[in-house]
């Protein structure tokens, strides 16, 4: 990555991230195979892929044990008490400082999730659909029909940033500063890295894309706060909101929107990819769900169990636990797969076949607990617009078959880099 980080774009900021955690193997066969062989694997099973974790320079540190069954998964991410996630703070939170829910656990944890919830649930997030659906057709997607083909990732990239910083409180009339922000967010989760060659640099860069970020965000709170604080947006809310009987001054405002930020794009982006992906690629599929847009929830549920973004969790053992017969002692990290839990034979029939029409059952794409993603339902609405609105404006839409298939990779951050298509 650049060290000119004030220059830095997002395709490259983006790119970057995903090398950082491609790595390498199939992590679908290895975890079908310890399946097979043992629920629980003891050592750093991650560590085979080449990819970090959210333990940062932490990992490989104390004892570290793998889960690859549901139930396994499930009651451990439930389980905030006994599995918890304090150590990300000294690992990819080191870069920040201030208030990371991400880190937060226990009493802390509730009250902070309490504060943020009401402005990420259903009934709030369809109030939005409506604007989210215009920016993506007026902004995105009716200025390419006449084009009659693109790489859909060139849309992907840039509509749930730009959806996500509106809804944040971010003004949205300069689309190069939200971009910049994008950009410098994904600096950020590109300091979390595992290769020497790298982290001097990986591990700079991230700390001078915090300082840009707080300035940034600093200046839209201020601002906000000398307007009175008004607007149901996340930045409004947070500065009407009380934590811990008190007000939030705007170094707590500021910190908590940066620790959001780097959630608000990228995980929608890949689910994006791997849902087009998916499609396009399942025979006969995109002309059933053309036909009948009801399924586009099913497809979306579907895809984040088959293809989740994040394949794994992890968590630090509270106290001494025992699973399966092996100790595991207090201050261990557990590594939740989730991409082996979300295609367990004993909980999915036919697990590896992508089936929208499959019976719903809980998985674990957005997480599970009290740590499940608290913007998901902003990702789905997202998502359920773009798909909609591309086939609306896409006739016949189908692969580009002068260009490679996609193909959705990644040990971590899985998704597609590519989806070329074309229509008439």
């Amino acid at each position: 990555m650049s060290t000119d980080i004030l220059n830095l774009d997002l395709e490259t900021a983006y790119t970057a991230v995903s090398e950082t955690y491609k790595g390498k193997g199939d992590i679908h066969a290895a975890c079908r195979e310890m399946r097979g062989k043992s629920p629980i694997y003891v050592g750093d099973f991650i560590k085979q892929f080449g990819v970090p974790t959210n333990a940062g320079l932490k990992q490989g540190t104390r004892p570290t044990f793998a889960l690859f069954g549901y139930k396994d998964v499930m009651n451990v991410l439930r389980d905030a008490d006994t599995y918890t996630n304090g150590f990300i703070a000294e690992g990819l939170g080191a870069f920040f400082d201030g208030l990371i829910i991400l880190a937060m656990d226990g009493e802390q944890h509730r009250r902070v999730r309490a504060l943020l919830q009401p402005a990420f649930m259903p009934d709030t997030v369809n109030k939005w659909r409506g604007q989210i659906d215009h920016v993506i057709r007026k902004d995105f997607l009716e200025p390419m029909v006449p084009q009659k083909k693109a790489d859909l990732m060139d849309f992907g990239l840039y509509f749930p940033i730009r959806e996500m910083y509106a809804l944040m409180g971010f003004p949205t009339d300069d689309t190069e500063r939200y971009k910049k922000y994008a950009a410098w967010t994904l600096a950020m989760v590109g300091g979390n890295q595992v290769d020497p060659e790298k982290i001097d640099e990986a591990r700079r860069n991230a700390g001078i894309a915090v300082k840009l970020l707080y300035d940034a965000i600093q200046e839209v709170v201020v601002k906000r706060r000398a307007e009175g604080s008004h607007g149901d947006d996340i930045i409004g809310r947070l500065l009407r909101a009380e934590y811990e009987g008190e007000r939030l001054d705007d170094h707590q405002v500021i910190t908590f929107v940066r620790s959001l930020l780097p959630a608000a794009g990228e995980t929608t982006t890949r689910t994006f990819s791997s849902v087009m992906t998916l499609l396009l690629t399942t025979p006969g599929l995109v002309d059933r769900v053309r036909a009948d847009r009801s399924l586009v929830p099913k497809l979306i549920d579907e895809t984040v169990r088959y293809e989740p973004v994040a394949t794994f969790k992890v968590r630090e053992t509270a106290k001494e636990v025992e699973l399966h017969g092996v100790t595991i002692p207090k201050g261990s990290f557990v590594q939740c797969m989730v991409v082996s839990a979300n295609r367990d034979e004993e909980v999915f029939e036919n697990p590896d076949q992508f089936d929208i029409d499959r019976k719903l059952k809980p998985s674990f794409g957005f997480g599970f607990g009290p740590h499940m993603c608290i913007g998901q339902f902003v990702a789905k609405v997202e998502l359920n617009c773009a798909i909609n609105a591309i086939l609306d404006l896409f006739p016949n839409l189908r692969l580009d078959p002068d260009k490679p298939a996609p193909v959705i990779e990644g040990a971590q951050l899985r998704g597609a880099s590519h989806v070329h298509v074309i229509w008439d």
